[in-house]
């Protein structure tokens, strides 16, 4: 465990480039990445800086697929026809059920970015997701624990949980209602 010591630089600088990675490699265990944040820099500062990190990770990767893969990947699958039945249903998500998805701690997120991204979704409906989104996701994995496991063992976690993605989707629903966003 050297590498979460708060002496050690290298292991929590590491585990927060790996945080802003994991938004576009899927392979990333995101979870482990900031239990050594919230262990190196403490409950407040690793919420903050695994918070950041997440939310910035998946803004790059929104842009990259935007920017630069929207058109190279819509000109392959163009003609598929299940492929643009996909991509409605994205474009009509409304910012709650989005919200939701981020804030389900095993939801991949480079899915959510990269269909977000492909679809015709505002960038400001899929930011205000992401930032209320990763709020819940990033506290599950630094407090709750890092394993599914562990948090079915104590029911109150779970309590926990079911109330953090209530207050979640009620937050998108004013949110969505203020921003005039479907």
């Amino acid at each position: 465990m050297n590498l979460v010591n708060s002496s050690t630089f290298y292991g929590p600088l590491f585990a927060c480039l790996l945080i802003f990675l994991e938004s576009m490699l899927p392979v990333l265990p995101l979870f482990v990445f900031i239990t050594i944040i919230f262990i190196a820099y403490g409950y407040t500062l690793g919420f903050i800086v695994a918070y950041l990190l997440t939310c910035l990770g998946c803004f790059f990767a929104f842009y990259l697929c935007r920017t630069i893969l929207k058109d190279v990947f819509q000109r392959k699958v163009r003609k598929i026809e299940k492929f643009d039945k996909l991509m409605k249903k994205i474009d009509k998500i409304s910012l709650s059920n989005l919200v939701l998805l981020i804030a389900i701690p095993f939801t991949p997120a480079f899915l959510i970015n990269i269909a977000s991204a492909l679809s015709k979704m505002p960038f400001k409906k899929y930011a205000v997701a992401i930032m209320i989104g990763k709020i819940f996701l990033v506290f599950f994995w630094g407090f709750i624990g890092t394993s599914l496991v562990e948090s079915f063992k104590n029911p109150k976690i779970l309590i926990v949980i079911f109330f953090m993605l209530l207050v979640a989707y009620l937050i998108s629903k004013l949110m969505a209602k203020k921003m005039n966003i479907e």
